[in-house]
């Protein structure tokens, strides 16, 4: 059964940078891997997604575009969101989740998805 661990989720000021880490327990090829954020009193939102056999190929939610990054490291089989410019509608649990096989398109629907992580908050001040 897959694991997903997610860190470095912390508190920071209005304008600051953070990245999340996910550590998979399987391989991350051959497989979609995503993040995810529910704001409180809010729904689940997809926040971007990657193809872990081809890593170019990313989406991202309007909201986040230019200001976050996602990337993957086989190596380590960790998955990361390079967070830039936040803004406290950023506030919000995340989620990384993780889709085995094929991915013929990365998706931000959390319903493609597998398996999940519990999550790694982050708080942006004001």
């Amino acid at each position: 059964q897959e694991h997903l661990v997610e860190s470095g989720g912390d508190s920071v000021q209005a304008g600051g940078s953070l990245r999340l880490s996910c550590s998979a327990s399987e391989s991350t090829y051959r497989s979609c891997m995503g993040w995810f954020r529910q704001a409180p009193g809010k729904s689940r939102e997809g926040v971007a997604a990657i193809d872990g056999e081809e890593a170019h190929r990313t989406r991202y939610a309007d909201s986040v575009k230019g200001r976050f990054t996602i990337t993957l490291d086989h190596a380590k089989k960790t998955l990361y969101l390079q967070m830039n410019n936040l803004t406290p509608e950023d506030t919000a649990l995340y989620y990384c989740a993780k889709k085995r096989g094929i991915c013929w398109l990365p998706s931000l629907s959390g319903s493609d998805y597998d398996s999940w992580g519990l999550g790694t908050l982050v708080t942006v001040a004001s």
